[in-house]
């Protein structure tokens, strides 16, 4: 029994030491070389926002996009039909509509809506994808599209900070978002969140939009493209928008079993790599725990990883609190959850439409 344990203390200080160094490395980060840009570059460009269903603050967030402090730019609304329940808000709004025309192919009815854009809005040197569930401040779009300046880069991101406005399940999606912080900040696990995306038209070209047309997600198009091309995904921070979100336990669940779904999809090592590392959290964690608990008090060396997990959270989340302290905790075991329901998910179902995932 004594080999047993002492075979286990060992492995788990291996896998301990591990997620230290990794700690260590992401602190000592080299800088990010997409971060060369050019103050003059200024473009003209067009934000396209997909729009569908009645949202509560969907008037709002487009006159958000109508009041950008950046010249040369237009803001068109795109909608399946013109009885769609967005439309009151799109003209009330004052943000120019169109109706996406054309077959339905095997995307989804957001690749449509944008493809529709682009092939009929063509006098524009930057394209933007714009969420219509999102507030955006007004110097968004000009941090957003500054890094295009360097042309090494294919395409701009940035990913929002879910704002809690009611319950533990808000707060829950607010870390959960952390998550995708995180995988931003290297440039080995970055994506275009399509959310918040800029790209030259030069990158969707004819061969581009086409697998664009048979895809689910457009940002995981748009991201592989610039892959395929040898270009760089620039991440900008500073251009972090606020998404207020008042999820209950079955919406967050089934937004972050497809969002996670979804990132498998693309990226197929997001499940091993996810599988690997948060299994590796858990077991240190537990034994951290138990063993202190039960052994003897050196066994709190292994919880400094956590600890250094739940003072990122706070700092992301710009406050400390013990229910947050205790949701970053309990990050890795949703996480898990939500890859091993990824691993058996075939089908996704999105703004009341049900696509395949291929």
């Amino acid at each position: 029994m004594s080999l047993l344990l002492d075979a286990y203390l060992t492995f788990v200080t291996f896998v301990f030491l591990c997620l230290l160094a990794m700690d260590i490395n992401g602190t000592l980060r080299k800088p990010d070389d997409t971060q060369t840009r050019s103050k003059t570059y200024r473009p003209r460009v067009l934000v396209m926002v997909p729009c569908k269903g009645e949202e509560k603050r969907l008037r709002q967030n487009l006159e958000s996009l109508k009041a950008q402090a950046y010249g040369r730019y237009s803001v068109v609304a795109i909608v399946d039909a013109k009885t769609d329940g967005a439309v009151a808000a799109i003209r009330q709004s004052g943000v120019s509509m169109m109706v996406a025309s054309g077959p339905r192919g095997a995307g989804s009815g957001k690749v449509r809506a944008l493809l529709h854009a682009m092939k009929r809005l063509r006098g524009f040197e930057v394209y933007v994808v714009a969420d219509s569930d999102v507030n955006f401040s007004r110097e968004w779009l000009g941090r957003l599209i500054a890094p295009l300046s360097n042309k090494r880069v294919g395409i701009s991101t940035s990913y929002p900070f879910f704002e809690p406005k009611a319950g533990f399940w808000s707060r829950v999606k607010m870390v959960w978002g952390f998550v995708g912080n995180s995988l931003m900040e290297s440039s080995l696990t970055r994506f275009g969140w399509g959310g918040s995306l800029a790209f030259r038209k030069a990158l969707m070209d004819r061969r581009a939009m086409e697998r664009m047309s048979r895809s689910v997600s457009d940002d995981i198009s748009v991201t592989n493209t610039c892959k395929m091309k040898g270009l760089k995904i620039a991440y900008v921070p500073e251009a972090r928008m606020r998404i207020a979100c008042d999820d209950t336990l079955l919406v967050f669940a089934e937004w972050a079993n497809r969002q996670t779904s979804l990132s498998v999809l693309g990226n197929r090592r997001v499940l091993y790599y996810g599988i690997t590392y948060y299994s590796a959290e858990i077991l240190v964690l537990l034994t951290g725990i138990i063993g202190t608990l039960l052994l003897s008090p050196i066994f709190l060396v292994l919880l400094l990883h956590a600890a250094r997990s739940v003072w990122k959270t706070f700092a992301r989340a710009g406050e400390a609190r013990a229910d947050t302290a205790l949701i970053a905790l309990l990050i890795p075991f949703i996480y898990l959850v939500n890859l091993a329901a990824a691993t058996g998910t075939r089908s996704i179902t999105w703004r009341g439409a049900r696509y395949r995932l291929r």
